[in-house]
């Protein structure tokens, strides 16, 4: 198969090997790269508008836009703009912060998926995630034993939600239509009936797009494969089986084919976020298998924002192999109370040799190579491949949480953090590696 994502040392911040025109981008080739002629803002709420305007003038402002939709009224939220600047980013940013109408200035970050491309899956054995140590016809000891609460009738519930903050979804897809949201505050009329912002987002939003469509076709594979793991249908006799087989996903697209950056990432969060606030959804977690650029005051506030709401923020720890107690990895160290950070397993218990880790900033192991899920094919037919990464260890780690949700409908988000993370298998390969010395079990709940 045609390797089509790369690990993160060269697909995240190397833009030569995606086939991205450098030009795109500002950045050095090995480390975090930014949008040109964009700059986050936040204003201090004590800051006229007439202030604001000059202030946006006086930096040769072209244009802002806020991150907030209509509906969403928090502060921290209302208060961030972007600036489309006509000047240099990092001079413009440096003059912002020493202005004392504003709280902080920062570049609009660019990030990409975390990982490498390289219910008939799991009865011929390819399903080795969801095996566990005593798993009927095939065992495999380093899987998340997901099949063992499925034994016990534990496989999830129609009234749990999550968010997938990353590329599109193919939502039609056999394996994945029965346990994919539609909108019924917004049904398609060309009308924003729940306010939010978004005209007719009956399956999510585009964030990238700018557009309800939050399925363009094969190039939203990396999104789709999240999704089969996360919450294929399982017990249908076709494909894969997601560790929750009932759970209902929604979108939220903000990686597109050049990738993504911090404010479409903030206004993908906040979305999921309103819907839990004003909707009363019952989302327990978003799924973030994205990562690169630094450290962003707007996109942890966001998460903050999330973790108010009592949504769990998983993250994938990144695909350089490197340890991220020492070079930080975004999102996933943010050291908010609702991120859990997930690094990747190989099926022999070894860490995958791309993983990051770290003894304080990686929360658990989940498998994460060689993990079959749902994909889209020519024609708009659905398929299923193999990916490798931490992006494909992270929906593990979420379609868990869902499920604990499931069996536990009173858990609050601090309590199934703390039942994910405190049922891990001690591993002798990670013992040293991440928060917990272990990997996922589901079997455990």
């Amino acid at each position: 198969m045609q390797l089509r994502f790369l690990t993160s040392a060269s697909i995240v911040l190397g833009l030569a090997a995606c086939g991205l025109a450098q030009s795109k981008f500002i950045g050095p080739l090995n480390g975090p790269t930014f949008m040109p002629g964009e700059v986050i803002v936040k204003f201090k709420e004590s800051t006229s508008p007439r202030a604001r305007q000059a202030l946006s003038k006086r930096f040769g402002a072209m244009n802002s836009a806020s991150l907030a939709a209509p509906s969403f009224n928090s502060t921290s939220a209302t208060d961030t703009v972007v600036l489309r600047i006509s000047g240099d980013v990092k001079n413009t940013i440096d003059d912002l912060r020493s202005n004392g109408d504003i709280d902080y200035a920062e570049p609009n970050w660019v990030y990409r998926t975390q990982v490498i491309s390289n219910d008939t899956r799991y009865t011929n054995g390819t399903l080795w995630g969801m095996y566990g140590a005593a798993t009927p016809l095939f065992k495999n000891q380093f899987g998340s034993n997901a099949a063992a609460a499925w034994n016990a009738n534990k496989t999830g519930s129609a009234n749990v939600y999550v968010g997938i903050i990353d590329e599109g979804v193919m939502f039609n897809h056999e394996d994945l239509a029965a346990n994919f949201w539609l909108n019924t505050f917004d049904p398609t009329d060309g009308i924003d009936n729940d306010g939010n912002g978004y005209v007719d987002d009956t399956r999510g939003w585009d964030f990238a797009g700018g557009n309800n469509t939050v399925y363009d076709g094969t190039s939203d594979d990396h999104g789709t494969h999240v999704a089969g793991t996360i919450g294929g249908a399982g017990g249908n006799g076709k494909g894969v089986a997601g560790v929750c087989w009932k759970v209902k996903m929604i979108s939220a697209k903000f990686l597109g084919a050049s990738g993504g950056n911090t404010a479409n990432a903030v206004r993908a969060i906040d979305y999921i976020t309103d819907l839990k606030v004003r909707h009363g959804l019952n989302i327990v977690a978003t799924n973030n298998s994205w990562g690169g650029g630094g450290y962003s005051q707007a996109l942890a506030d966001a998460i903050t924002r999330a973790n108010n709401a009592g949504i769990l923020f998983i993250a994938a720890a990144g695909n350089n192999g490197t340890n991220n107690d020492s070079v930080a990895n975004y999102p996933s160290n943010y050291t908010m109370a609702n991120v859990i950070a997930v690094g990747a397993l190989t099926n022999t218990g070894a860490p995958a040799s791309f993983s990051n880790f770290g003894r304080t900033q990686v929360d658990l192991f989940a498998p994460g190579s060689g993990i079959w899920s749902t994909v889209p094919g020519t024609g708009n037919t659905s398929a299923y491949a193999s990916y490798n990464g931490t992006s494909m260890a992270t929906p593990h780690v979420t379609g868990a949480a869902a499920l604990y949700k499931a069996i536990n409908p009173t858990a609050t988000a601090a309590q199934i953090k703390s039942a994910i993370l405190s049922r891990t298998t001690a591993t002798s390969t990670v013992s040293t590696r991440c928060v917990t010395g272990g990997r996922l079990n589901v079997g455990g709940f």
